[in-house]
């Protein structure tokens, strides 16, 4: 037990140094032959190793005279946060099929079994209502089939798919691409807080690790080796989302894609998916169907609880309020619009308006703009 307790201790210190992946630590375990070995190294013999310069042989010799990794597991303590090496039993059985697989993972609240049976939702950071509301309830949906929402805590559709999740008081997975104690973006900080208690929030950098555009690119494998497949619900053709993608089709993930407006750039990259042989996705079921052979034993696959109770149809609206919502679409329309279009008194629209907002049909955004809400699926 002592000697697997040094051994962590020298993968997380290995681990806290950037630059050093699972493709060099092999090179190292083959030239040194242990870790060790490798702890006890000079710098000039690191130096040897392909890919190893100046630089990270110079971070490997501080690092490990600091012991950096005694000092990150006792940071994470103090955080309620554990670090997982890739040795350990508890190490997620996927990252391991992963080539350049995490050497350690820092993990703030619970991983459990049935996370297995996940989607990674993911998307546009500078996401429309559109992409935002399907996000929301794609992540609803999923998580009352039990189904794990598996997304990367950014603006837009990633926060949606968590939210939508939670909402539905499923679980779902945040993997940072910054520490756990330098949650990015901050205003993600309360919704961080929440999915460690409904889920976990992942990261395989050490804890006062800041958010670096280097960072994502890396991060995205995690989100695809943890999931069975990913859903891109809104992206343009240059997007980060379509990293992932590529992530995926590498580890021999189903990719699923939600097509959107043909005239909208928000939405290019799906239709490019869709038209490289992504399944297009109108709802839960797409999905549902691809994943039920394999995942029957922990996820509800019934159509019993595909959704929230039923929202208010026709017969519970007054003639006004139909009226409004044939006007009204997922695209915003500002107020003056609708009212001009209704041709309705200025009070009589805005009445009718508030109805729909009671009755869940219509949600007013900035601007006294209004859109009509997206059923949940």
């Amino acid at each position: 037990m002592k000697t697997d307790c040094i051994e962590t201790e020298l993968l997380i210190t290995l681990n806290s140094v950037r630059g050093i992946g699972a493709v060099l630590f092999q090179r190292l375990m083959f030239f040194f032959g242990s870790l060790k070995g490798i702890a006890c190294a000079k710098e000039k013999d690191l130096q040897r190793i392909p890919g190893i310069g100046q630089i990270i042989a110079a971070d490997m010799v501080r690092a490990f005279k600091a012991n950096a990794g005694q000092q990150e597991k006792e940071l994470a303590r103090k955080n309620n946060a554990e670090i997982i090496t890739y040795i350990e039993d508890s190490y997620p059985a996927q990252l391991r099929t992963v080539a350049n697989f995490p050497l350690a993972i820092y993990v703030k609240g619970k991983l459990h079994p049935e996370d297995e049976c996940a989607i990674a939702v993911i998307g546009s950071r500078k996401a429309t209502y559109y992409g935002k509301s399907t996000a929301e309830r794609f992540g609803y949906a999923l998580a009352q089939h039990n189904i794990c929402v598996v997304s990367g805590l950014a603006r837009g559709i990633d926060t949606c798919a968590h939210q939508g999740a939670l909402n539905a008081k499923g679980r779902t997975i945040a993997v940072l691409g910054s520490g756990l104690l330098r949650i990015y973006p901050e205003e993600n900080a309360g919704l961080s807080e929440k999915i460690s208690r409904n889920g976990a929030l992942i990261s395989e950098l050490p804890m006062n690790a800041p958010p670096d555009p280097r960072n994502f690119p890396q991060r995205n494998r995690i989100v695809s080796a943890l999931s069975y497949g990913i859903l891109i619900v809104e992206a343009p053709l240059k997007s980060g989302a379509l990293i992932t993608t590529e992530w995926a089709l590498e580890q021999g993930k189903e990719v699923f894609a939600i097509p959107g407006k043909i005239d909208s750039d928000a939405s290019k990259g799906c239709h490019a998916m869709i038209k490289q042989g992504a399944k297009l996705t109108e709802s839960v079921n797409d999905i549902i169907e691809e994943l039920a052979p394999r995942f029957a034993k922990f996820c509800r696959f019934d159509d019993a609880n595909s959704g929230p109770k039923k929202q208010p149809g026709k017969a519970d609206l007054t003639a006004n309020e139909e009226l409004i919502l044939a006007l009204l679409d997922t695209d915003p329309r500002h107020i003056d619009e609708i009212i001009r279009a209704s041709s309705l008194p200025a009070q009589t629209a805005s009445a009718a308006l508030l109805g729909l907002e009671l009755k869940k049909l219509a949600r007013q955004l900035h601007g006294n703009n209004y859109v009509r809400t997206m059923r949940m699926l």
